[in-house]
């Protein structure tokens, strides 16, 4: 469906945050009298109001039945489609689609690269478009990296490369992709699929059903490996057939490229993202060798093992964008060198930690600290543990949790700040909860949010 077919019709926004928002520009600078609805809570109507639109009736709850008395409705991503709302609204004969939907419908100039996968994402995203701009092409970075494609679907300037970061909730909404990838499949947000199945399905909708020219996967996911024998004419990274790691050299199969060592960025993980998005490059036609030395001035994404600095000997890591125990796992490799207080717990949407205990019980930190909704239950696993090398706490809040951590530091070593899990309902996001992290270790004032490279240049 493009925008052009919602002239005249009866379109509502269900949800005013930012895709919202840029979904309603979208259609105002198309349609600048035609009457909208927007379903938004009683406390984003000042956001609302303040947009001065006399077309544009707000409503607070929506019905089933109200849902289904409009043409088109366009749905937020965090809105869940399997939710009973929108499943009652879908049987009266509700129409949904969404800003990535609509943008992928306009086919717009320039080739595509869709990037998914439960962890590494963004920082493949950004990295990709990183190397590619320095290869001299204009990049538009977008998508669920924190700028909606809706936001540049009237950009004056046409990139000659996309990439796109997609979230479970958007991949399904992805059409023809000139090059798709997925980084890599656990267990994350099984609140808005519903199932453990279901979120792998709609990760997976990107390379099944998005018919994308090129798909790219992992070859250290067993997931992914057992998808693809299905399939033909995939690109394997992660062994020797392609980019892959041997060590810290990053190498496109036997040919030794780069030291990835030089990056500043921790972990093997995200050296895994670079022969990610060299593949990538590849793939669109692009030799990548020599844009890997590139890598090396590519920085950090806020939240993302970022090192705020050192108070008092103590290290301080904020990862508040860890919402998996496996990338807590990945946070805690990076630093197995040194003394660490991990910090773990938020909101619990029932994942299982059995893995994280185990790991830790091999290959232990200091201390481990469990705070939020579900730190109850990680601690409770983490106590019936046989054996155990490092200390284990139970904290109210993050600002208990941290004078914990540095009680038991010391003077030296890392607070790591990697909950695996959600920040909702005691943070906004987990930007927030990183913020907050921040300005309880005396950092707030020369850390930034801002996301480098977004946009298109």
């Amino acid at each position: 469906m493009r925008i052009s077919a919602l002239e005249g019709q009866r379109v509502a926004l269900w949800g005013f945050g930012r895709e919202g928002r840029a979904a309603w520009s979208a259609l105002r600078r198309r349609f600048p009298v035609q009457p909208l609805t927007v379903f938004c809570p009683a406390g984003e109507r000042e956001q609302v109001d303040a947009l001065g639109d006399a077309a544009l009736q707000i409503e607070h709850e929506p019905t089933p039945e109200r849902l289904a008395g409009f043409d088109v409705v366009i749905k937020s991503p965090g809105i869940s489609p399997y939710s009973p709302l929108a499943e009652q609204a879908r049987a009266l004969g509700a129409v949904f689609t969404s800003g990535t939907a609509l943008w992928f419908a306009e086919q717009l100039p320039g080739r595509t690269l869709c990037i998914t996968g439960t962890k590494g994402k963004s920082t493949t995203s950004a990295l990709t478009a990183h190397l590619l701009r320095a290869a001299g092409l204009r990049v538009g970075l977008a998508g669920n990296i924190g700028l909606p494609l809706l936001e540049l679907i009237d950009a004056p300037q046409v990139p000659d490369v996309w990439v796109i970061e997609l979230s479970s909730y958007q991949a399904a909404d992805a059409r023809a992709p000139d090059v798709a990838m997925v980084l890599n499949l656990f267990p994350e947000h099984l609140d808005w699929h519903g199932s453990e199945a279901r979120y792998f399905a709609d990760k997976l909708a990107l390379i099944d059903r998005a018919r994308p020219g090129h798909v790219l996967l992992d070859a250290r996911d067993a997931r992914l490996q057992a998808w693809a024998k299905g399939h033909r004419d995939v690109a394997w990274f992660g062994d020797r057939s392609g980019w892959h790691l041997r060590g810290e050299h990053a190498y496109r199969a036997d040919e030794c490229v780069f030291d990835a060592a030089r990056m500043p960025l921790s972990g093997e993980h995200n050296r895994i993202n670079l022969c990610a998005a060299l593949t990538a490059i590849d793939a669109l036609g692009i030799d990548a060798r020599p844009l890997a030395r590139h890598a090396a001035t590519f920085h950090s994404l806020p939240h993302r093992l970022q090192r705020l600095g050192v108070r008092d000997g103590i290290e301080y890591v904020d990862d508040s964008i860890s919402t998996t125990p496996h990338a807590s796992l990945a946070a805690l490799d990076c630093f197995r060198d040194r003394p660490v207080a991990i910090l773990v717990g938020g909101y619990d949407r029932g994942v299982d930690w059995q893995a994280f205990a185990e790991r830790v019980a091999v290959d232990p930190p200091l201390v481990v600290i469990a705070m939020g909704q579900n730190g109850p239950r990680i601690h409770a696993l983490l106590s019936a543990q046989a054996r155990r090398g490092y200390r284990l706490e139970l904290a109210g809040d993050l600002e208990s949790a941290l004078s914990s951590a540095r009680r038991a530091l010391g003077s030296d070593g890392v607070v790591l700040l990697s909950p695996g899990a959600p920040s909702f309902p005691t943070f906004r996001d987990y930007a927030d909860r990183g913020r907050r992290f921040a300005e309880l270790a005396g950092f707030h004032d020369s850390m930034s949010d801002a996301m480098p490279g977004l946009g298109i240049r």
